[in-house]
């Protein structure tokens, strides 16, 4: 709120909450609360939604937004994402709100929140509760993996408007850090399971705070979260694409979209991305690797009209991909089989020291002799780009890129390869050799 007052953002009077379903969160809301009303403004307390429909909310309210969520990491931590009246924050944002600090304590006391519940969550139901047709997803039968997201219910109300035979999967009330991009955790080994004993076309399902999309099809395959944002954009008939360079490198390839704007990782990176290009006209769709879509253009799909909204959602790529299919008349697993793109995986090293994956990845990016020993035996090095983590081009095409995470103590490998056992075999190389590099 200093910061704000400081960027002279005023006409506001009020602040809106929301949280995820971590056992830190509502007490962590509170507190949002107490400091809002001692800041002299009122708090409105929206509950347990996903991130996009508190950020939808508050900007058709014209307030700012707290959510209290730590997204996909450990559920021993935890964190907040701000919204300005406008929408996300950037990364100037970001310098500043971290600039207005104070150690000054914040009056205790008991807040008394405005009741928005309600409010938010029919806003984002209504949203998308014409995007698909009734009988889209007709003859469908989906696995809905709820674990601890709190889309789950608004996903399974969505998809049994259109039409689908919902079956619901993994429900628990004690927070799940589920990572969308993690797809070796054994929190999906259940799966194949489900697929057979449901006879489901897809499972379905987003990470705890809703902003992250996560699709399997009826193979058990994962589908990755680029080729799900890549699908979204097609079936939003998307005039310019903005993508960070973790996304898969055929997406210029396709001949699909008049542009295609490569940024850093993250959403405040997209979204300038989108501002950037939105002078050019037509629809502008921006997606992460993680499948998080977003929103720079108002659009207009099988006559529903979808406002714009420049914050990662999960749920509108996951209907885009399930319609594409049905529409099709295909599985999912053939309608992305038949996509041009080169074979794709990731994973990541989990606890290693954030000192040592920077480090690492620095010099992999700046020492050129370095890079050349390191990757002796698996390719030879063409190029290396930088935008965001060293991103390796290999003899033939083939990709490594390394990434540390920007919010948990983790290093994120990404891989292209010619074949998915090429691909499979560059991840399993690309993480032992970092292993040995990052790790005591």
């Amino acid at each position: 709120l200093k910061h704000l007052e400081k960027r002279r953002v005023a006409g506001y009077s009020r602040v809106f909450i929301g949280r995820d379903l971590r056992a830190s969160s509502p007490q962590i809301a509170d507190d949002c609360a107490i400091a809002v009303q001692s800041a002299g403004l009122v708090p409105v307390d929206c509950g347990v939604l996903p991130t996009p429909a508190l950020a939808l909310h508050a900007m058709a309210e014209g307030g700012p937004a707290i959510m209290v969520t730590g997204s996909h990491i450990p559920a021993d931590r935890n964190g907040l994402k701000f919204y300005t009246p406008q929408g996300e924050i950037s990364k100037e944002d970001e310098l500043g709100i971290l600039g207005a600090l104070v150690s000054a304590a914040v009056a205790g006391g008991v807040a008394m929140p405005e009741d928005g519940f309600a409010a938010a969550e029919d806003r984002y139901r209504q949203r998308y509760r014409h995007f698909l047709a009734p009988s889209t997803l007709d003859r469908w039968t989906v696995g809905v993996f709820e674990h601890s997201s709190v889309a789950r219910d608004h996903l399974c109300s969505l998809l049994h408007r259109a039409g689908a035979t919902v079956v619901r999967l993994g429900r628990t009330e004690t927070f799940v850090p589920v990572d969308t991009e993690a797809v070796s955790d054994a929190i999906y080994a259940p799966r194949d399971d489900w697929l057979v004993r449901h006879r489901l076309h897809a499972i379905v399902s987003t990470d705890g705070d809703g902003d992250r999309p996560l699709v399997i099809d009826a193979n058990g395959d994962f589908v990755r979260g680029d080729v799900i944002g890549l699908m979204a954009a097609r079936y939003l008939g998307a005039d310019t694409v903005v993508t960070p360079v973790t996304s898969n490198s055929g997406i210029e390839t396709l001949g699909a979209f008049r542009d295609v704007l490569r940024t850093k990782v993250g959403s405040p990176h997209v979204i300038f991305g989108m501002e950037e290009v939105a002078h050019t006209g037509g629809v502008v769709v921006g997606f992460e690797a993680n499948g998080g879509t977003l929103l720079g253009t108002d659009v207009t799909v099988n006559g529903a009209r979808l406002e714009r909204l420049p914050t990662r959602d999960a749920i509108l790529p996951i209907l885009c991909v399930l319609a594409t299919a049905a529409r099709a008349g295909n599985s999912i697993a053939r309608v992305v089989s038949e996509l041009p793109l080169r074979a794709a995986l990731s994973d990541r090293l989990q606890q290693v020291p954030v000192e040592r994956c920077a480090a690492f990845a620095a010099r992999l990016g700046a020492e050129p002799a370095f890079a050349k020993d390191f990757f002796d035996g698996i390719g030879d090095v063409q190029g290396i780009s930088v935008i965001d983590g060293p991103r390796v081009t290999l003899a033939g095409g083939d990709i490594v890129h390394y990434r540390p995470s920007g919010n948990a103590p983790e290093l994120r490998c990404y891989v292209e390869g010619a074949t998915p056992e090429r691909a499979h075999v560059l991840l399993a190389w690309g993480l032992e050799a970092a292993a040995k590099r990052v790790r005591d």
